[in-house]
């Protein structure tokens, strides 16, 4: 109900500012601006979902060898106390936690090619215990809420990117980002949970939780310390932690005896399969998130923003980089966008370009997420997962810009 809503909400608005655009400021290019938009659009969809097909084909055929030499189910094991609690309606030990913990694992430390395919399977594994095909249960709630919050470690991609823009210091923002996508993770995880009434106070839930934040805590104040490190510390961990992940699975798909060459091939044969079915769903939230941005209703809000903000009394040295906060539930690379345009025209070490980078490394592109997991395993009704998704995307926000005047201002 909330997608097919915001779906034709998006039209409705996208042809109603058009008609204005048209009527009272003779702007005759905008129908054609729009429809340009959205074949671009539609193209995107379809080259992105393409795109799936290789990485998808190689992680889902690592994945196989994992699942028979035993390694996922031995990830459900290890976590299960945890998860068992945050997701009570999956049996223990369930393949799904094993593909969860993956997922979260790759998201955590930035890496988005591994972790897509993760989380396909993880909800394919998890669509398998869902009695109603068509609708999101409360495990795939609870885990496309919690991906979307988009908790990583280390924001690599911005970092680079205000490298590459000449910044003073490209790793300033590295704390912040930390602050801020943790607070949507928080947000996430306290907003799903009070639905399915789920007890976070619970002492597992607890300890895992302060577990976590000490040693997210750790890093960031071991980083802070070697910042000059940071780009070379990701790039040997993570890549470093692929080899690794792929060379154990191998390995223990040999000690029990698995033919991991033809392992890897069934596996990897889904590939395309889940690529190619999302293929509908990408296509159609893209096309109107298209529509949306090329009626030129984000000049609008900007204008609004600036006019509430202003009239409040509050400082709106932020507003510049609202455009990034905008776009960021809507698209990942959109954002990326507004972020490099806003350092590009203020420069990437003006508070404005600071507070984009802040918010870009906030949370993930929810619906993005949406069509593309929910889409991967046929889901139409996703229930309160929209709202509770965008929540902690205000949640992240929100923190961004705050902190950011705590940082920078």
């Amino acid at each position: 109900m909330a997608l097919n809503f915001i779906w034709i909400a998006f039209f409705l608005i996208a042809f109603v500012v058009a008609l204005v655009k048209l009527i009272f400021f003779g702007d005759t290019e905008i129908f054609k601006t729009i429809i340009d938009g959205v074949f671009d659009a539609a193209g995107t969809g379809v080259t992105i979902s393409i795109g799936l097909i290789g990485v998808m084909s190689l992680f889902l055929g690592f994945l196989n060898i994992g699942e028979k030499a035993g390694a996922v189910n031995f990830l459900s094991r290890m976590v299960g106390p945890f998860f068992n609690k945050l997701f009570p309606e999956v049996p223990k030990n369930h393949p799904a936690i094993g593909h969860m913990v993956m997922n979260f694992s790759a998201n955590l430390l930035g890496l988005d090619n591994a972790a897509t395919p993760f989380g396909l399977k993880a909800m394919q594994s998890l669509q398998e215990l869902n009695p109603d095909k068509e609708t999101a249960s409360n495990p795939q709630i609870m885990f496309m809420v919690l991906h979307a919050s988009g908790l990583v470690l280390i924001p690599v991609s911005i970092i680079a990117q205000r490298a590459i823009l000449k910044s003073n210091d490209p790793a300033s923002v590295f704390i912040p980002c930390m602050i801020s996508t943790f607070a949507a993770t928080v947000m996430a995880l306290v907003v799903v949970a009070i639905r399915q009434r789920i007890n976070l106070f619970n002492r597992v839930i607890l300890l895992w939780i302060g577990g976590i934040s000490i040693l997210i805590a750790t890093l960031i104040y071991y980083l802070n310390l070697h910042k000059e490190g940071i780009g070379t510390f990701s790039k040997v961990f993570s890549n470093g932690l692929i080899l690794l992940l792929f060379v154990t699975f191998i390995t223990g798909g040999l000690i029990k005896k698995v033919n991991v060459y033809a392992a890897f091939i069934d596996g990897a044969k889904a590939g395309f399969d889940v690529a190619v079915k999302i293929i509908p769903y990408l296509v159609a939230m893209l096309v109107a998130i298209s529509v949306l941005r090329n009626c030129g209703v984000f000049d609008y809000l900007m204008q609004g923003f600036t006019w509430f903000f202003s009239a409040l009394g509050v400082n709106t040295d932020f507003v510049p980089a609202i455009p990034t906060a905008l776009m960021k539930p809507l698209s990942g690379n959109g954002a990326r966008g507004m972020m490099i345009t806003a350092m590009k025209q203020y420069g990437p070490d003006s508070f404005p370009g600071l507070v984009s980078c802040v918010v870009q490394g906030s949370s993930d592109a929810t619906f993005y997420i949406v069509a593309v997991y929910f889409g991967s395993v046929g889901i139409k009704r996703t229930r309160y997962a929209v709202p509770s998704a965008l929540l902690a995307d205000l949640a992240g926000i929100v923190t961004a810009i705050v902190i950011s005047y705590f940082f920078f201002h």
